[in-house]
C-alpha cells in the first residue's frame, strides 16, 4: 500500500489498511517523493544493539527506547504506557528511509501507527516537514495551528472557533503536518494521526498563523517575535535532538517558518470571546 502525506510518499507492506490510513492511499503518486517503506517481519535481527535512549514524557504518556546496531541502524521499542509491555519493535536503516516493524499481540494499531509517525518525523528531517502536536482549524482558505502542552486547551479552543467563527472546518485535531515549501511559504496538511479525535483529512492550506494557548483569566493575545517564535514552535514539533543530523534538520525548517509565519501567544478563557479576539488578531496581522 502506498500512502501521500504532506506531497510525500511512503509504503506499507504486510499490514491491511486501517480507517486512518485509508484517506491518504494513493495509486497515482508516483512523482512524489518516497520517504520510506516499512515491512512487518515476524522477528527483529538477534545483533547486539547498544541502548541510548529512552523517552520518559510522564504518566500516561508513550515510551520509546531508542537502541543503535553496529552497522548505523537503529531499533525502537514502543509501549503504549511506561511498565506496560513491548507492543513493537522496529529496525531502521541509519538514514530511516527502510524499515521492518514486529508485533507482539498487545496493541498492534499503536504500534503501527508509532513506527509510521517515527518513521516520517525522522525520514523527513532535510525536507522541510515538520509533525506537530497542534489542533489545526480552516477558515477562509488558511489553516490556523494552535499550541500547548496537553490540557492546556487546543482542542477546546478550536471547538469554540467550530462553534462561533463561521466557516471553520477542523482540519487534524493532534498531529498535523507543517511544511516549508521552496519558496519560503508554509502550508499545513492533515494527517493520518490526530490523537483521541478521529480526524483524518487529505486536505492542506497555506498556514495563516500558528498560536500557543494559555490558560488565563483573561482573554489577551501578543505576536511573538522570531526569537520567541522559533522557542513556541520547537517546543511543539516532534523530533529527536540527540541525534545531531536529524536536529540540524529540523534547525533549519523552523528558521524557516519564523521567517515566514506571524506566530502568537493567546492567554484566553474558554469562552465564545476568546475564539472571537482570536480571530480577529490573526486575520487582520
Amino acid at each position: 500500500m502506498t500512502y501521500l502525506v504532506a506531497g510525500h510518499r511512503f509504503i506499507v507492506e504486510g499490514f491491511p489498511t486501517t480507517e486512518n490510513l485509508r484517506p491518504f492511499l494513493t495509486e497515482d503518486a508516483e512523482e512524489a517523493p518516497l520517504l520510506f517503506t516499512l515491512k512487518r517481519v515476524i522477528a527483529l535481527p538477534k545483533e547486539p544493539a547498544t541502548d541510548f535512549f529512552t523517552t520518559d514524557d510522564g504518566p500516561g504518556f508513550p515510551e520509546i527506547g531508542i537502541s543503535q546496531y553496529q552497522d548505523g541502524s537503529y531499533r525502537f521499542r514502543v509501549k503504549p504506557l511506561p511498565g506496560h509491555p513491548v507492543a513493537g519493535e522496529i529496525h531502521t536503516s541509519a538514514d530511516f528511509t527502510r524499515a521492518e516493524l514486529a508485533l507482539f499481540g498487545q496493541d498492534d494499531h499503536f504500534a503501527l501507527n508509532n513506527a509510521l509517525m517515527l518513521l516520517f518525523a525522522f525520514s523527513s528531517a532535510h525536507k522541510g516537514l515538520l509533525e506537530m502536536h497542534a489542533s489545526v482549524i480552516m477558515n477562509d482558505g488558511r489553516g490556523y495551528l494552535f499550541l500547548g502542552k496537553s490540557g492546556t486547551g487546543k482542542s477546546t479552543h478550536s471547538s469554540l472557533w467550530l462553534k462561533h467563527i463561521p466557516g471553520s472546518e477542523l482540519l487534524n485535531d493532534d498531529n498535523p503536518i507543517l511544511r516549508l515549501m521552496p519558496d519560503g511559504s508554509a502550508r499545513v496538511y492533515g494527517s493520518p494521526w490526530s490523537g483521541k479525535t478521529p480526524c483524518y483529512k487529505a486536505k492542506d492550506v497555506p498556514v495563516g498563523a500558528v498560536v500557543r494557548i494559555r490558560q488565563a483569566p483573561f482573554n489577551k493575545i501578543e505576536r511573538l517575535s522570531r526569537l520567541q517564535a522559533y522557542a513556541s514552535l520547537m517546543s511543539s514539533a516532534s523530533g529527536f535532538r540527540p541525534l545531531k543530523q536529524l536536529a540540524d534538520g529540523w534547525h533549519r525548517t523552523l528558521e524557516g517558518l519564523c521567517a515566514s509565519v506571524p506566530c502568537y501567544t493567546l492567554d484566553c478563557l474558554p469562552d465564545e470571546e476568546a475564539a472571537r479576539v482570536c480571530h480577529n488578531a490573526v486575520t487582520n496581522g
